[in-house]
């Protein structure tokens, strides 16, 4: 639908006259049938049929559309007067700093956790108000900010991180980040102060059933994830049983958010430190996460706050391997000691626009868990939760591995940058 006014024209008397018609042929109509009071609502974007298929229609809609607008204002305007100017000026610049102050993302804090794991506290009002716990944010450094060594900027590509924590009266979001690529690691770069790019919350948050007996399986980054999930999960009157594994005891971090998101901890590592229980219902096993949950399950580690036949969901996040294992052990040495329950795995599959349906590069296979036959395609940006039985985990290594080389070669050329100009990290 196209809105008009009676005369066909811009004056602002007439606007609350308007009339309804149907948008000709050619014609883009930019206005919704909501009119109150001479107030309309315009629509953009591919939400817009006229501009709907791609990105730059969708873009193109705003150029066409945004005169139709100022139309509507410009008799009113002229009506204003210029005295008042210095007035109005000062409101907008007010209104200006409030915006920036809400949506203008910059570097807080940046704390090395491990040898390999940096955390990056982030002040960015607007983007910790609609946190829920299992939603991630887009981090990325600017460009005309980045440092330059040898015609070479040390620019960012975006990065999914997951939101570990949200202080909104701070108006503080904290994400934690594995250094591998290039991205990771330039996060050990950011300074206190610094501008950066910051999308979101976005994905789905993580499904919460209030009162269940819960399993919560992290391994190495994943403990991250995990630590908002737990804490809400408890608040609703969950019981949980927290499975946090890690390859080398020195990757631990965060103990006390672990503990704060659980009834009862079972530590565990394959090598390294051995990690000590703080509190007297928690354990330690030596061996890797499966290893602690039949050590659980048999008794081996003591009694059993949360008896693991009673759980009635297991949500797993870690590494692609150690997900599928669980997903498998559930079938095998964990099944006699598991009773009905739900299983789900928050898929970290590469992404890139992390806008929710857009890209494709997050494109998760699924798999009818009984006859192996595709069921289907889920953009894991739009929902990292999936249901553990229907990931195809094959298709999910050769996704995650397919930009190996390029990221190899990328890493070394910032390692023969970095020998010619060291630069501080944290």
């Amino acid at each position: 639908m196209n809105t008009t006014n009676n005369n066909s024209g811009n004056n602002h008397q007439s606007i609350s006259q308007v009339l309804l018609r149907q948008a000709a042929k050619g014609e883009a109509g930019f206005f919704t049938s909501y009119n109150n009071d001479g107030r309309f609502i315009s629509y953009y974007g591919d939400n817009h049929p006229r501009y709907a298929g791609n990105v730059v229609k969708a873009m193109a809609s705003a150029k066409d559309g945004y005169p139709h607008v100022a139309r509507l204002f410009h008799d009113h305007a002229a009506t204003l007067n210029l005295s008042d100017q210095p007035a109005r000026d000062a409101e907008w610049e007010a209104f200006g700093a409030m915006l920036d102050g809400q949506f203008i993302a910059t570097v807080h804090q940046v704390i090395r956790l491990t040898p390999t794991i940096v955390e990056v506290i982030i002040h960015a009002p607007a983007a910790t108000q609609h946190f829920h716990p299992g939603q991630f944010y887009r981090l990325q450094n600017y460009e005309t900010t980045a440092t330059v060594i040898d015609g070479t900027p040390l620019l960012m590509e975006g990065i999914a991180l997951t939101g570990a924590w949200v202080d909104k009266e701070q108006g503080l979001m904290s994400t934690i980040a594995l250094e591998m690529g290039v991205s990771s690691r330039l996060c050990a770069m950011l300074k206190p102060g610094q501008q950066v790019v910051l999308m979101g919350p976005t994905g789905t948050a993580t499904e919460i059933e209030p009162n269940e007996n819960v399993i919560l399986c992290g391994g190495g980054l994943g403990n991250a994830v995990l630590f908002s999930i737990g804490k809400e999960m408890r608040r609703q009157g969950c019981r949980v049983i927290y499975f946090a594994g890690y390859r080398k005891g020195e990757d631990l971090f965060h103990q006390t958010d672990v503990e704060e998101s659980a009834d009862q901890v079972i530590w565990s590592s394959d090598t390294g430190a051995e990690i000590a229980p703080r509190r007297p219902q928690d354990s330690y096993k030596r061996g890797n996460i499966l290893e602690s949950m039949m050590a659980y399950a048999t008794g081996e580690l003591g009694p059993q706050i949360v008896p693991m036949n009673s759980a009635q969901r297991i949500v797993v996040i870690g590494s692609d391997r150690m997900m599928n294992a669980v997903r498998q052990a559930r079938f095998g040495m964990l099944a006699p000691h598991l009773g009905p329950h739900a299983a789900i795995g928050s898929i970290n599959s590469p992404m890139q626009c992390m806008m929710k349906e857009v890209c494709a590069q997050c494109i998760q296979r699924h798999v009818d868990p009984v006859t192996g036959e595709e069921k289907g395609y889920v953009f894991s940006c739009f929902n990292q939760d999936q249901p553990l039985d229907s990931v195809d985990f094959h298709f999910l290594e050769s996704r995650l591995r397919a930009n190996s080389l390029s990221e190899k070669v990328s890493n070394l050329w910032l390692n023969h940058l970095l020998k010619k100009q060291p630069m501080e990290m944290v």
